[in-house]
């Protein structure tokens, strides 16, 4: 069989690795950036992807994928980089809660995604503990699964999944500053240093595309270049998550998402493997605590930490902290998305991934979030609708569009990371029974609980379902604590105050809810 040398293919590829040029430049071969570049590959776009170290990252955070995410990652054609890394399934929620715990799985879906509960739930439950299938009749329902693993492993497949296309080609190297055109604010391409492989010194090296896609990271290097001046180029970080891997921690059920909330910030615990379990523990900024005078933070771990963890996690804790070491950390940053970041923009350039938004870890959805994005990107950037990149009022069009229709589920999954962490780290009496009303609300279980999961799931894509869900859960708090002031019929005298207070809870949950909301959605 002979190589056609003139093909397209063969051209682009020699454009590349020649002159380093184009269709599309993207900065970055993490989650987003991996994603992007194969999706817009698939299309038959010409992509150079750039990293700086392309050896298996080593981190912290990116170990869960939510379903949503899953389903994303299979509509990309990158659903076999969670096979082969000894990825973990997850089947939904497990939160302890001063003792007392509760599973919460994954409910019951379509396959258009609608939510199922009662005898259509009770059906799969059924036909999958005797093994069996079933299509359940035309809706073919099916309860679906997330993945939690090694992030480096699975940054390995993404990039080896680019890596083997024959329309992306990888390059290491360290990207320094965008160039820009000299006589307008077009960005044409980015400057970087490349070690020069015979003298081990780093060269000036360029690469140039028609649009140039920056996702590096949380901490973008590029945020406040692209960005215009606003609360939107610095993320807000409240607390920092401290890790640990365990080995061989039994913690029941298994293959559970584990959330364990008692008199500290909550403490998650989930397997990346099958020997190993990740522990993520919350210490708020300037925390007395984990003060230096008071042991730091390996002093706050095992003094006041550990305590709080079922008796069987404590062991595998401790011998986690025997080496003496801090554990690792990473900052929980929110960054809401700018609306101006892709829309008013600097022309051939677009910001995206967790250099664009970011939201608190708790939930687990910043992949979900990601994947989902880079499925829309996509879509809207397709050449049927852009054919030329260089087109940039066609490309700002397309952006415009991108950035509502994220809304749908970046709205659902972000307020729910801020909002969730504002109540499980509750610091008020307000916020505690906030926090005491939704554990309830948990506990309810079936119809309750199937429409909540789904959002932090990333399955349903209703923001007025979260809301409606929300301020449920603030009237069952109030009720609690109605019950729990008032006692008997002898505490009636306390009603008056018991009204204020419960005024005061609905402000409070106004206060946590809808500030992120509006930021979020409208």
């Amino acid at each position: 069989m002979t190589i056609d040398t003139d093909s397209a293919e063969v051209r682009n590829a020699q454009r590349r690795e020649k002159f380093h040029e184009a269709d599309v430049v993207i900065v970055g071969a993490g989650v987003f950036g991996c994603a992007a570049a194969y999706a817009l590959a698939n299309q038959g776009r010409s992509v150079i992807l750039l990293e700086r170290w392309m050896h298996e990252p080593d981190r912290i955070v990116g170990e869960l994928l939510q379903p949503g995410g899953l389903q994303a990652l299979q509509k990309l054609g990158l659903g076999h980089c969670v096979e082969g890394i000894d990825a973990i399934t997850c089947y939904g929620y497990h939160v302890v809660f001063h003792g007392e715990e509760v599973a919460i799985p994954y409910p019951v879906v379509d396959d258009q995604g609608k939510v199922h509960s009662g005898e259509a739930a009770a059906r799969v439950e059924s036909t999958t503990s005797n093994g069996g299938k079933t299509n359940n009749g035309p809706q073919k329902l099916r309860r679906p699964e997330g993945r939690s693993f090694h992030h480096g492993r699975f940054i390995s497949q993404l990039r080896k999944a680019c890596a083997s296309h024959p329309n992306i080609t990888i390059f290491e190297t360290t990207v320094t500053s965008v160039i820009r055109g000299s006589h307008s604010e077009q960005v044409l391409g980015v400057e970087t240093l490349t070690t020069d492989r015979s003298t081990g010194e780093k060269q000036p090296d360029f690469f140039f595309g028609q649009l140039t896609l920056i996702a590096d990271g949380y901490d973008s290097k590029f945020r406040k270049q692209l960005l215009p001046p606003g609360p939107n180029t610095t993320p807000v970080v409240r607390s920092k998550f401290y890790a640990l891997e365990l080995i061989d921690c039994p913690f029941p059920p298994s293959n559970y998402g584990h959330v364990v909330i008692g008199k500290t910030s909550p403490i998650l615990l989930y397997q990346i493997g099958t020997h190993e379990t990740r522990a993520l523990i919350d210490i708020p900024h300037n925390l007395p605590a984990a003060s230096p005078a008071n042991g730091g933070v390996r002093g706050y771990i095992e003094n006041t930490v550990v305590p709080t963890l079922p008796a069987s996690v404590r062991p595998s804790v401790l011998a986690a902290l025997e080496d003496g070491k801090i554990p690792r950390s990473m900052p929980n940053s929110y960054l809401p998305a700018s609306g101006k970041a892709n829309t008013a923009r600097t022309p051939g350039v677009l910001l995206l991934g967790d250099a664009y938004n970011m939201r608190h870890p708790l939930t687990g959805g910043g992949m979900t979030v990601a994947f989902s994005d880079v499925v829309l990107l996509a879509s809207l950037l397709h050449p049927d609708r852009v054919p030329n990149l260089a087109d940039s009022a066609a490309v700002e069009t397309a952006m415009k569009e991108f950035h509502w229709r994220r809304k749908a589920w970046t709205s659902i999954i972000n307020t729910l990371a801020q909002a969730l962490y504002s109540l499980f780290a509750a610091d008020d009496w307000q916020l505690d029974a906030l926090r005491k009303g939704c554990f309830a609300y948990f506990q309810m279980g079936g119809a309750k609980t199937d429409e909540p999961v789904a959002l932090m799931g990333g399955l349903l894509h209703e923001p007025v379902v979260l809301a409606r869900h929300f301020f449920t859960v603030a009237f069952v708090a109030i009720w609690l604590h109605m019950c729990e002031r008032v006692g008997s019929v002898w505490g009636l005298w306390k009603a008056p105050l018991v009204l204020v207070d419960a005024v005061l809870i609905l402000w409070k949950a106004c206060v946590v809810f809808l500030p992120t909301i509006w930021k979020e959605a409208v």
